[in-house]
């Protein structure tokens, strides 16, 4: 949120869906969600987040108290610790696109419901930057 005085402009980029994605040893095979949530460690974002908070109004919906592995305020840090096994990670899969192509990880399960904005932060210019312009115009889908 900004208020009246403040010179920042936000710009959406994108949206992307969020799952539970980890090492195949880890998943296993045919584990239902909240299956998984039960008995998997996981490796969340920090409580402070956006994600977090839908993460935990989902799981207190379902009833399930999670065990928490690791907490990261960085989706860098997060994959890393998916990769290494640390346990399943609360990430949006395009975060993790290589290992999931490589079979490194496998997503689990989608978390309907859950997303993950993507923002660019900017000020206002006096001469804007004609490159960044036409970023922000592909990802608004303006001409």
């Amino acid at each position: 949120a900004r208020d009246a005085a403040s010179p920042w402009l936000i710009h959406r980029l994108a949206e992307q869906p969020v799952s539970l994605i980890g090492r195949p040893d880890l998943v296993g095979k045919d584990r239902s969600l909240a299956q998984l949530l039960r008995s998997e460690p996981l490796v969340l974002p920090v409580p402070e987040t956006a994600l977090r908070a839908d993460f935990d109004t989902m799981a207190a919906r379902m009833g399930i108290v999670p065990l928490i592995a690791a907490e990261a305020d960085d989706m860098a840090m997060l994959r890393l610790l998916a990769r290494e096994g640390a346990g399943i990670a609360v990430i949006p899969p395009i975060v993790v696109r290589d290992e999931l192509d490589a079979g490194t990880l496998v997503e689990a399960a989608r978390l309907a419901g859950i997303s993950e904005t993507f923002y660019a932060v900017t000020q206002h210019r006096r001469f804007p930057n004609p490159l960044l312009a036409d970023v922000l115009s592909l990802c608004e889908g303006t001409p």
